[in-house]
């Protein structure tokens, strides 16, 4: 590649509008530009390395026996509302009407797509299992969307679905996807983490979010240094720890006025958080739904929304509502007497003498404890788990670090192939709803996610594998100069014909302007090729911007090879 004849606008200011690494130096490198809000358009460079990640996902894909399709991105409502979907998945599905009115969304995802095309093309259970995939373009409205890539409207996903008859057969599919998950981002040359995960709106059964580990990511991982125990904070189990000790106090109910939050009843009766509690109250199916946590401890909105008698989607109730209800304001709530159905968080559950609302303002009970005061009988985990505390798996204390979620596998069991009338004959005859799973990876997030755990303050450094180029020639005075034009083209022709791809900077530029783009472009190796060390028979290498040394055009292309 020429860079005098590519299309590569670098900047030298950094983007006002960029909040992270990976948005800042994409835009500086010229790789993408924005449209508009979360819609970015591919120049040549950033392309490059997308197509790059998708050609290790087709070959990581096909060695796990997947096969690639193509779906539509404009899909009819018909099936998300056969699937039960269309108004679950709210405002970030993008919704249309044809010249019919007929109603159509552009795709989030094809869940519903490919299982229509799963019972219209699959007749024999010797037909199965299935297992599907395509790379294409989806639509998430974002409220905000943000960080670039990172949290675009409009990407470029590897969606793919399989079908099974039985559990053992989706068993080693699910198994044989995150393995290949994993190779693809060993290949890729990224630090991730497979971790447990809330498979959120898409599924009901378990699922595994993969992290390209990194200090910007938007998500929390817990995991024990000690053993392979790892899981999204939303996801990761919390432990509660000791026994429910018995009651030292009586239950004394006292007058706190003007008393709304736990830090206003820990000051007033000097106390630590802890031996406090808190009732949250939310919306249920048939009432309001009391949710009772220790004080210092928040909830995790994920794990409640899963309880039985919770409404979805997951609300809090108002005030007004609460008043209606339990003829008291938010912050004097407590489950001694509470009229409503509650459950109650672990750690919650093993609190003795606790301070907790007394359901009527202006007022908290002391001295509260369970069995005598109070019944906990639905116990249930409903907090995030604190940096610290032991790991579900008993290894040791959970550390917190923070990735970019790049993909997610889920089991969906027959979420979408029951309502769907997704089924299949089995081998006596008898009809059977088939087994789905679900696995995305974000490829255009991936490019993000890499720039982010690849860049110093220069610019980005790519791993090889997805570099735009092998080799970057940085021609000084290449138009003033004969025998910088032969060196430089030579080496460049050299490399072409050992099929490797290579930058020529040709451009009629500053040395110090190409020795900036050079580093924000970021390819793995580096020729200077100027007059003075021409002159010797030498040029100016390094690698991944380590020190420069003199070597042949022969040693060059040696390392190269290598």
């Amino acid at each position: 590649m020429l860079l005098s004849q590519t299309l590569v606008p670098t900047l030298r200011e950094t983007p006002s509008d960029a909040d992270v690494a990976s948005h800042v130096l994409l835009l500086r490198a010229g790789c993408i530009r924005q449209l508009a809000s979360g819609l970015y358009s591919w120049l040549p460079i950033g392309l490059c390395v997308l197509r790059k990640i998708e050609v290790i996902v087709r070959e990581e894909l096909a060695r796990a026996g997947a096969q690639e399709i193509l779906m539509p991105v404009v899909q009819p409502a018909e099936l998300w509302l056969e699937s039960g979907r269309w108004d679950v998945m709210g405002p970030e599905m993008m919704r249309m009407r044809d010249r019919n009115d007929r109603d159509y969304a552009l795709a989030p995802t094809h869940e519903e797509v490919v299982s229509d095309l799963i019972r219209k093309a699959i007749v024999s259970y010797k037909q199965l299992p299935c297992n599907l995939y395509q790379i294409n373009t989806k639509f998430r409205d974002e409220i905000r969307p943000r960080f670039g890539l990172l949290r675009a409207r409009e990407f470029v996903m590897k969606d793919g679905y399989s079908f099974h008859l039985d559990d053992a057969s989706f068993e080693l599919t699910y198994q044989a996807m995150f393995d290949a998950y994993s190779r693809i981002l060993n290949r890729i040359g990224l630090d991730f983490r497979a971790v447990d995960a809330d498979p959120g709106t898409m599924g009901d059964g378990e699922s595994h979010e993969f992290h390209v580990l990194a200090e910007s990511g938007e998500d929390a991982i817990a995991f024990s240094p000690a053993s392979s125990y790892a899981a999204n904070v939303e996801k990761a189990e919390a432990v509660a720890t000791g026994d429910l000790d018995k009651p030292a106090l009586t239950l004394e109910k006292k007058p706190t006025p003007d008393v709304r939050t736990i830090d206003d009843v820990a000051q007033l009766f000097q106390v630590a958080a802890k031996q406090t509690i808190k009732t949250l109250v939310v919306k249920g199916t048939s009432s309001l739904v009391g949710l009772v946590l220790r004080g210092d401890h928040q909830l995790n909105e994920k794990k409640a929304s899963r309880l039985p008698e919770v409404a979805q989607p997951f609300e809090f109730a108002s005030e007004d509502e609460i008043r209606a209800a339990l003829a008291c304001g938010p912050g004097s709530i407590g489950p001694v007497n509470l009229h409503v159905p509650f459950y109650v968080d672990r750690s919650a559950a093993i609190v003795s003498d606790f301070i907790c609302g007394a359901n009527e303002d202006g007022f908290h009970f002391t001295g509260a404890n369970w069995k005598r005061d109070a019944t906990a009988t639905r116990v249930v985990d409903i907090r995030n788990v604190v940096e610290g505390e032991p790991a579900a798996d008993a290894s040791g204390p959970l550390k917190f670090i923070r990735g970019i979620e790049v993909g997610h596998i889920f089991k969906l069991g027959t979420k979408y192939t029951a309502p769907m009338n997704v089924t299949i004959q089995d081998a006596k005859g008898v009809s059977r709803e088939l087994i789905m799973g679900c696995y995305g990876l974000g490829i255009s997030r991936l490019v993000a996610a890499a720039v982010e755990q690849c860049h110093d303050d220069e610019g980005i450094i790519w791993p090889e594998a997805i570099a735009p180029a092998m080799l970057h020639i940085v021609a000084i005075n290449y138009s003033r100069s004969d025998a910088v034009r032969a060196a430089a083209h030579d080496l460049y022709d050299r490399c072409l014909d050992a099929h490797i791809d290579v930058f020529l900077d040709d451009r009629d530029e500053r040395p110090g302007v190409k020795f900036a783009d050079a580093d924000l472009l970021g390819l793995p190796h580096r020729v200077i090729v100027g007059e003075r060390n021409l002159a010797e028979g030498r040029l100016e290498y390094s690698y991944r911007r380590s020190e420069l040394e003199l070597v042949t055009p022969t040693q060059v292309l040696e390392r190269l090879q290598s």
